[in-house]
């Protein structure tokens, strides 16, 4: 019983560090897939916040983003491969008896391309059905799996609002949501002009020419910064901002705010698993207290063994011994309980978890090493001990 509260101190500390890094290791691979699905080397330009009385809005309420500007842009900034402005807003379709709630985004092939994107069946709309205004879709596999199940959407009319739309292709799932838990494949493209004759021009009160962004692939990753200066400084020769006044757009860079983010979360992993550590220290302390005061109780049976001719590395080596044993147990059962504990945080919360080998090795060698450390002075005092004065402790 006194080995197994001994070894308790391991075991929360161990358990505590194996689930904590499990939590941070999952964490970090959620935004790694997050900066994977959503596409290498890519920029986005959003509208400025406008002002109501001194009182600034929310970002893109100032709507300063036009086509034009994005066709200047991929005209005239070098290292530009691909340029896809775009418009969005939330209606409902409906089809047959079903119908879903979903983001309609008005844009243009070159949108897939720069995010890397199929389609899973059929295709994108084509140039010639974007300067008709063509009522053609193509929706995400969220949204093709609520209206159509598992039958085939091809060429069959959804409703877009009030709108008949046909259906022309379905895109492979990008898996992962992006942004604010936002589900990248419940969404629905539809061609640009389209979107601002039938669906969102009045929806969103803003003029025919104006974006809710511009997406923008760069052809190297080197070059993004600089590419993202020369697009800021075409825009603002746009629209003729002096030298004064602030940018009425904003260029932002996904790849680098997912990195950051996976930066912090990965920083906040090793703090969690350091404060978990220090359980550890504890249960360190308390296994060469307990050795201590088994060394105290032992002392006739330390005597006798030197007395028969013991050596006192053979004397050191044992309390060693079960120091490990009682660490290395303890280790061992805060592995589980550990693992156990991650599994629950995954089944009952819905956090992410990742539970890596070397993480489970790393754990149980520190718990190894705190024990030895801790174990290591008692074994001392105990193999110094004069076999004539311990005989004869009673």
């Amino acid at each position: 019983m006194r080995s197994l509260l001994t070894m308790l101190g391991i075991v929360i500390g161990v358990s505590a560090v194996i689930a904590m890094v499990a939590v941070g290791a999952g964490a970090q691979l959620r935004v790694e897939e997050q900066i994977r699905t959503f596409g290498a080397n890519l920029l986005m330009v959003l509208p400025g916040a406008a002002q109501e009385g001194g009182a600034r809005l929310a970002g893109g309420t100032r709507h300063t983003l036009t086509e034009d500007d994005s066709v200047a842009i991929g005209a005239q900034v070098p290292g530009v491969v691909s340029v896809a402005p775009s418009v969005r807003g939330t209606l409902q379709v409906v089809h047959g008896n079903r119908n879903w709630n979903t983001v309609v985004v008005g844009t243009l092939p070159a949108y897939l391309t720069a995010r890397e994107w199929q389609a899973e069946e059929g295709r994108m709309f084509t140039d010639m059905e974007i300067q008709s205004a063509a009522k053609v879709a193509t929706l995400g596999a969220t949204v093709a799996g609520a209206l159509f199940a598992d039958a085939d959407a091809r060429d069959d009319i959804i409703r877009i609002g009030d709108v008949p739309f046909r259906v022309v292709g379905v895109l492979a799932a990008k898996g992962g949501p992006f942004g604010a838990g936002n589900d990248q494949d419940d969404v629905i493209f539809v061609p640009i002009s389209t979107a601002k004759l039938r669906l969102l021009g009045g929806a969103s009160q803003v003029n025919r020419g104006s974006l809710n962004s511009i997406l923008v692939k760069v052809a190297n990753a080197d070059v993004m910064l600089t590419t993202k200066a020369e697009i800021a400084g075409l825009l603002r020769d746009r629209h003729h901002l002096s030298v004064d006044a602030p940018d009425d757009f904003r260029v932002w860079d996904p790849a680098a705010a997912m990195a950051a983010q996976h930066e912090a979360t990965r920083t906040l992993s090793f703090l969690l698993a350091a404060i978990a550590s220090v359980s550890l220290l504890v249960g360190g302390i308390s296994i060469m207290n307990i050795m201590l005061v088994s060394v105290t109780e032992r002392t006739r049976e330390i005597g006798l063994r030197l007395a028969l001719g013991a050596r006192r590395r053979d004397i050191r080596r044992q309390f060693l011994a079960e120091a490990l044993v009682l660490s290395l147990g303890g280790g061992v059962l805060g592995t589980v309980l550990g693992i156990v504990a991650a599994a629950m945080l995954f089944s009952l919360a819905s956090w992410e978890v990742f539970i890596g080998p070397e993480a489970v090795i790393a754990a149980v060698l520190f718990a190894a090493l705190v024990g030895t450390f801790f174990g290591y002075y008692p074994a001392v005092k105990a193999s110094r001990l004069d076999p004539i004065e311990a005989l004869r402790i009673e």
